[in-house]
């Protein structure tokens, strides 16, 4: 490795770390309270530990369908009586000055619903990917939350792993030469008997749970919007986890500077990983999107080598959190706003109807 690209290495993962621990630097007057919506395992066991990692943000409020789930969850994080919530009582939220956002982890087909209803409610919204099962669901809550004057953002945490920052960081820069293709791919062998493979509550399969990763990765990696798309679907409609939802959909992207993303969403095969490709070599990220564990290789010029990066000074998780915090406190946009699950969104069904009628999906207009 030549000084030079040491250098520029370095450069890209102070970028990457500072990013994220830049909260820390801000002078806050206050911490913001989070109200979560929904107590599955990804709110309990991810977000909601991580809490104790932040600067700005504090859990205030909990809403659940299970008094079960409120009373325990209450009880463990101090959340008093008070201030837990059920489906039936849930604008009451309005009424709550502890609540500056809500935090919306339910099934996808329900987070227009309630994302629309705490906009109403007065309160900043937090909502996790993917942001909606349609283009129309997705621009009504930029629209409510814009109506409202509040924020709206969604939870795509991996823009707040240093790993996945500093990939960004060196794709964009042409580190390893112009991007021309962009592989990623996303997928694991899910079990039967959950939410995730019913329809009416998820809007899909593996694209809507896990595909998505791959998606949002080559429009991130790219720092473009794809102008075309084609995909093929293989589902084995004989397995029962698989009678309302798609396994395997494969698709390609076209980008306007002539990259193209080959991408994979299953539910299936054990995946996490992306390449971007350019003249001089690749940056490779492989497990890419984990919880932890991420793993970064770079080849330039002929030459290849690991890249491993000191431990930030918060995660992913309370990296996300307070970043929606400090934007409230400071005034600024958030860098994954709604406009970004649109566009997801967006893609996503395009890649649908592609995958449906056999043929390109034209998406430059």
């Amino acid at each position: 490795m030549t000084d030079e690209t040491r250098r520029t290495i370095l450069k890209g993962a102070g970028l990457a770390v500072a990013g994220l621990g830049a909260s820390r630097a801000g002078a806050a007057q206050r911490t913001i309270g989070y109200a979560i919506v929904g107590l599955g395992s990804y709110a309990t066991r991810q977000i909601m530990p991580n809490f104790k990692g932040c600067d700005h943000a504090r859990l205030v409020a909990l809403v659940s369908g299970t008094p079960e789930k409120l009373q325990r969850y209450g009880e463990q994080y101090g959340v008093p009586a008070t201030h837990r919530y059920s489906y039936a009582d849930y604008d009451r939220i309005r009424d709550n000055p502890d609540i500056d956002v809500v935090y919306v982890v339910l099934p996808n087909s329900m987070h227009a619903e309630y994302s629309i209803r705490a906009a109403q409610a007065g309160k900043h919204v937090m909502c996790e990917k993917p942001m909606a099962i349609s283009v129309a669901e997705c621009q009504a809550m930029i629209d409510a939350s814009r109506k409202a004057g509040k924020l709206l953002m969604i939870g795509y945490r991996s823009r707040f792993e240093p790993y996945n920052r500093l990939a960004i960081d060196l794709a964009r820069r042409g580190h390893v030469g112009p991007t021309r293709i962009i592989t990623a791919e996303h997928g694991f062998p899910i079990q039967p008997n959950q939410w995730r493979l019913d329809r009416p509550l998820s809007g899909g399969g593996s694209l809507m749970d896990i595909g998505i990763y791959s998606l949002n990765a080559a429009r991130y990696l790219s720092g473009e919007e794809p102008v075309a798309v084609s995909a093929i679907e293989a589902t084995d409609r004989s397995d029962p986890r698989f009678r309302t939802v798609e396994d395997r959909i494969s698709f390609l992207l076209r980008f306007p500077s002539g990259i193209e993303a080959t991408c994979v969403s299953s539910y299936s095969s054990a995946h996490n990983g992306y390449r971007v490709v350019g003249t001089q070599g690749w940056i490779d990220m492989e497990p890419a999107t984990p919880y932890s564990g991420h793993v970064m290789r770079i080849r330039k010029d002929g030459a290849e080598a690991p890249r491993t990066l000191p431990d930030p000074p918060k995660n992913q998780f309370a990296g996300q959190l307070d970043h929606l915090a400090e934007c409230i406190l400071n005034g600024t946009r958030p860098i994954v706003p709604g406009e970004e699950g649109l566009a997801d969104l967006r893609v996503m069904e395009a890649i649908y109807r592609s995958a449906a009628e056999r043929r390109t999906i034209d998406l430059s207009a």
